[in-house]
Order: C-alpha cells, then structure tokens, then sequence
C-alpha cells in the first residue's frame, strides 16, 4: 500500500516567538519524520524567522522555508498548497501547537475515504501555562461542538486544525487571494469544497491548542474587519445561506441600529466588557455589523 504524505502548512509573519514553540510540536508527531513536511509560509518576516528556520532545518530536512512577499494569509497558504508534496493538506498557525497524533488523526480520515475535509479540535489557550493545564486536563479544553457530532458546515471549516486533499483544493481554486483583510478566507474556501461535493468531517480527538489572548480593543477591530469581509463573501456567492449564517440579517442590522442611537447604552456596554462575557459579546457583535455596514456603504 502506498503511504500517504501529509504537508503542514504555516503562514507567518514576525511570529518567532510562538513559532519556536509551535514548530517542536509539529515535529514531535506519532508518525515517522519521512511521512510528513512543515511548510513555513513567511511573508518575508523581520525578526529572525528565516535564521532560526535556516538553523532548524539543518536538523530536520522535513522543514522547508518559504519565504515570499505574500499579500496575505490566503497568498501564504496558497504558495504552502503549490509547494506541497503531500497528497494531505493540514493548515496549522504559527501560534497553534498540535498534539503528538494530530496529523495521524486527520490521516487516518483520508485513507478512510476520498471526498471529505477534516476539522479537528481547535483548543483556545491565553498563554503556554494554560496551554500545559488543558493539556494536561482534557475535561478544561471545552469545545465548539458536542463530541458526538460527525459532520460540519463550511462555517466551521477553520484553517487552524483543518485537512484537504491537494487535488481537491487544487480543483476547487485553493483560498481565494482578495480577501486579504482579516476573516473568512477559510470559510469561503469550505463553502466551496462542500458545494463541490466534499463532506467536512469533525475529529474532536486531532487537537490542537491556539495559543492568544487578544485584547478587547483589538478584538473590536478584528471583527470590524471580519465584517467587511462578509460583504465580500456575500458579493461572491450571493445566497440567503450566506447572509444568514454570517449573521448579515435584518436582525442584527436592526439591533446595530439600536445600540447607534443610544450611545450611553453601547458605552456602557463596552465599559463593561472586561468583566462580562455577555457585554463583550455584544459589543464585539456590534463592531461586526459596522464593518458589514462601511463595506456595503463603500460599494454604493
């Protein structure tokens, strides 16, 4: 039997910091060294990524540096999918750190089957000691969907823990390069490998922990730009599916207008958001809809 290759790809940019702990994860797996690649898509970083890569690769030669000027996370990717000679696509970040069977588990899906996608466990963590406790205490991890569930929609198709085979992304156009903002580059692509017939299958046991602590006022812009991503989402496949489960309904355009009109309300809220989940939620869904709205006033 021939034996698959996965390649794992990482897009980066002067993340050398979480990168260096990533990368010994990633090269500590359960499968052997010559079943697999790490494919680093630097977008030419500054601050010693290419030393430390040049200096790693000489001990593990399954490492290669792929340093261009991307003009993105879906250029980077994209440059990770061409260089591949895997027949399995696994798309880590630069601060994701895998378990020891993370690819093996994704693998064992696509010598299972053709036609499928798969997304595992994406564990959120603030920092490396939390990482090391829910490591340790898997009850701690908590999770986006129930263990039991099987398949996904494309809104889950998250590139932080996600697997494809080469062909099928090849065949369905790889991550659409325009959307060079920040969010749904990835959920675009699923929603065209699941239009294509490719199932999106969930592997609550391929874990992985992503290791951020945002802080709210940049959170805010992330989802402003998320936002404006949507509309362009939406441009490209206009279907009542998309605006629904991207939340660019009559619902939250409404209640955006709301929380515009009484700005003590949403002052009050924002206040409160380092305290209250409920409250940051809110707000955070508001800055949401303001980047739907600027996208869709930008193209009137």
């Amino acid at each position: 039997m021939t034996m698959m290759k996965v390649s794992v790809v990482v897009p980066t940019y002067n993340r050398l910091e979480t990168l260096a702990e990533v990368l010994p994860t990633l090269l500590a797996q359960d499968l052997p060294p010559d079943r697999y690649e790490v494919l680093i898509a630097d977008s030419n970083s500054t601050d010693g990524t290419a030393e430390f890569l040049r200096d790693l690769g000489e001990r593990h030669p399954n490492v290669r540096h792929l340093p261009a000027a991307y003009g993105g996370r879906a250029a980077a990717r994209n440059a990770g999918i061409r260089a591949a000679v895997g027949a399995i696509v696994l798309f880590n970040d630069a601060d994701i750190l895998a378990s020891p069977d993370l690819l093996s588990r994704h693998l064992a899906h696509h010598r299972a089957r053709r036609n499928v996608a798969v997304v595992g466990l994406e564990v959120q963590v603030r920092d490396l000691a939390d990482y090391a406790y829910k490591r340790d205490h898997p009850a701690a991890r908590g999770s986006l969907h129930p263990p039991t569930r099987k398949r996904l929609s494309w809104l889950y198709f998250l590139t932080g823990n996600a697997s494809v085979r080469r062909d099928d992304l090849l065949r369905v156009g790889c991550f659409d390069e325009s959307f060079t903002g920040y969010g749904h580059e990835d959920l675009e692509l699923g929603f065209r490998l699941q239009t294509a017939g490719i199932d999106i299958l969930y592997e609550p046991l391929a874990v992985n922990y992503h290791c951020q602590d945002v802080p709210h006022d940049d959170q805010k812009t992330k989802m402003r730009l998320a936002g404006r991503s949507t509309v362009r989402f939406y441009r490209k496949h206009p279907r009542f599916e998309v605006k629904l489960r991207l939340g660019m309904t009559a619902v939250s355009l409404g209640a955006h207008a709301l929380l515009t009109r009484v700005p003590p309300l949403l002052g009050y809220l924002d206040a409160r958001a380092p305290r209250s989940k409920l409250a940051r939620d809110i707000v955070q869904q508001y800055h949401y809809v303001s980047g739907i709205k600027e996208a869709l006033r930008d193209h009137d």
